[in-house]
């Protein structure tokens, strides 16, 4: 797709990921809708943009009833005004490092809620308002792939975005929309703590920049890639994961002790 004077809508966007992915649609000419809960940090990334008058955004808490009827307002309101929105990047996600034990029920619905239903709702809501062709672009993650202790319901929810990706690529299929799932590796954004940046110098686990992402958005949305896994050799175990589980079982068993040190430092 060419993205000059497409409109795009980005959820998360006030994040480290959403702001770069913002920064580079910008350059290549995109105006854009940028959704996040909290107002100053939205005009922030406004601010910092090429011409910041030509691009809006909404604040909006997406894991709500309310969230989602604004978002849905907002993007008929273009589209009555002849502004059609192109693309949706769903970018909005969360997680904690923490066994599934000590995580409370609320936190956990919280998690899957905001990493897997709420994509699959703005998805639902964007097939009766996004332009086509058009493209919903959904942020994944390698431990969608990749099952990872201390992460359990994130690698769920992630793995179902997925498949749901893929899914209802096939099911729009000849109808004009594309449906892409892009999983970045460990990136460092403020939704990794210190400890587990720390966690995974000492592992010597790779951290991206959050404009490496950015970067290949831009060329997935160009190229309307189906899916892709960022970084080497996380690519690589996601698809031996796939083949012989076992042996990335074995791989992650001797970093156990690591993993759980970090574990009990995170509890206190």
């Amino acid at each position: 797709m060419e993205l000059k004077n497409k409109y795009v809508l980005i959820t998360g966007a006030s994040g480290g990921i959403g702001k770069a992915i913002a920064q580079e649609l910008s350059k290549q000419g995109a105006k854009l809708i940028l959704v996040a809960r909290h107002e100053e940090r939205l005009k922030e990334v406004i601010d910092s943009l090429p011409n910041p008058s030509e691009h809006q955004y909404l604040c909006a808490d997406l894991t709500t009833r309310e969230g989602l009827t604004l978002l849905r307002n907002k993007a008929r309101d273009h589209l009555q005004q002849n502004k059609k929105i192109s693309v949706v990047i769903n970018g909005a996600g969360t997680n904690q490092f923490r066994f599934l034990a000590q995580r409370d029920a609320d936190s956990l619905q919280h998690e899957i809620n905001l990493n897997l239903t709420t994509p699959i709702l703005i998805t639902q809501s964007a097939l009766a308002w996004l332009d086509r062709p058009g493209i919903i672009l959904n942020i994944g993650s390698t431990f969608g792939s990749i099952g990872y202790p201390g992460y359990t319901s994130y690698c769920a929810a992630k793995a179902g975005l997925h498949r749901f990706s893929e899914a209802l690529d096939r099911e729009m299929d000849g109808a004009g929309i594309r449906v892409l799932y892009l999983a970045p590796r460990a990136t460092n954004t403020e939704l990794n703590s210190d400890l587990v940046t720390q966690m995974n110098k000492t592992l010597g686990n790779h951290c991206d920049k959050p404009q490496v992402v950015a970067k290949h958005v831009i060329k997935m949305l160009k190229k309307e890639t189906p899916a892709k896994w960022i970084g080497w050799p996380e690519k690589l175990f996601a698809r031996i994961n796939q083949l012989l589980p076992n042996l990335v079982t074995s791989s992650i068993r001797k970093q156990q002790e690591t993993i759980h040190k970090f574990v009990k430092q995170a509890e206190e």
